[in-house]
């Protein structure tokens, strides 16, 4: 696939209570890199195979969730393309010139349908990975790699309102695909839809929930299944809240945990998953089957996924 449009999910600005226990949770225990903070308190971090200055940023406040999402496009040419496109579908859209947010070029920002801010953006200080780019070898010096060993972002899901039209904007104007979806198994609504803009099986996600902005998950990618497992014993060490340990989706496959931060906001970690090519039908699952398709190996679907969301 020629990924010429949206590249990736390229940042996620999280609120969280209590910055001290944040920078533990996220840093100490979880081993992203803190880059920077800047003169407002805001703390940015990156995992350690990203090359770009950051993916995550964390502001204290007194109300857990998220502030924005935001995904890299190719080039500035494809944000100038892109903004008449939103606004047709109907989104206003702000003009957020370079240097608002560190480190990055200007920005394209809108509200979705499902209460959500996204924003849009070409161009990112880069730090790389610390491997340089001749001759790199393998992998990274000792102690780059730590704590939960994660990758990279690899997702993020969003609860609220008029999910068909965030996947209708998604596949229309940012020519991703829907790769699963979950609909009701009497009426055929949509309950969740999974959307790709690459080979992975999905890199946002909505899930249908009764008030719009909600904040249900971001995920971090690790390389195995054992890498997961090595996760959960880290997390069962430093008594991290778990909501659902170690186990299978049936939508997407991929291995997970979820558990969650010292505010309250949900965190997993995941690996494998399918390849996703753009000739494949959309995989369609039913409420009849929901907990084989939460969760494959004890099928069962928690409340709390429901529920719980900030």
């Amino acid at each position: 696939m020629a990924l010429r449009g949206l590249l990736r999910l390229g940042e996620l600005r999280i609120r969280v209570l209590d910055m001290a226990q944040a920078r533990k949770h996220y840093v100490d225990r979880m081993g992203l890199h803190e880059v920077m903070e800047d003169a407002d308190g805001l703390v940015y971090l990156k995992a350690w195979d990203e090359h770009d200055h950051h993916s995550i940023v964390l502001r204290e406040t007194d109300r857990a969730g998220l502030d924005y999402f935001a995904f890299k496009v190719y080039d500035d040419a494809t944000l100038t393309a892109l903004a008449p496109k939103i606004e047709a579908f109907g989104l206003a859209v702000k003009e957020v010139p370079a240097g608002v947010y560190p480190k990055s070029g200007r920005r394209l920002e809108f509200v979705l349908p499902s209460g959500h801010i996204m924003q849009l953006y070409a161009e990112k200080e880069v730090i790389g990975n610390t491997m340089g780019y001749h001759n790199p070898g393998v992998t990274p010096d000792e102690g780059v790699v730590r704590g939960f060993r994660i990758n990279r972002l690899d997702h993020v899901l969003l609860g609220g309102l008029n999910i068909d039209e965030c996947a209708r904007l998604f596949t229309e104007v940012f020519d991703f695909d829907m790769s699963e979806k979950i609909v009701d198994a009497e009426t055929k609504s949509s309950m969740a839809v999974f959307l790709t803009g690459s080979t992975k099986p999905h890199d946002v996600a909505f899930v249908m929930q009764p008030e719009g902005g909600r904040f249900h998950h971001v995920s971090f990618f690790l390389e195995s299944a054992n890498d997961v497992i090595k996760a959960a014993d880290l997390i069962g060490k430093y008594r991290i809240p778990v909501d659902v340990s170690v186990n299978r989706h049936g939508v997407t496959r991929g291995m997970t945990i979820y558990f969650f931060d010292p505010s309250g906001n949900r965190n997993e970690v995941f690996a494998e998953g399918y390849v996703h090519y753009p000739d494949v039908p959309t995989i369609v699952w039913d409420t009849d089957d929901i907990g084989h398709a939460g969760f494959s190996q004890d099928n069962v679907m928690r409340p709390s996924f429901y529920e719980v969301l900030t």
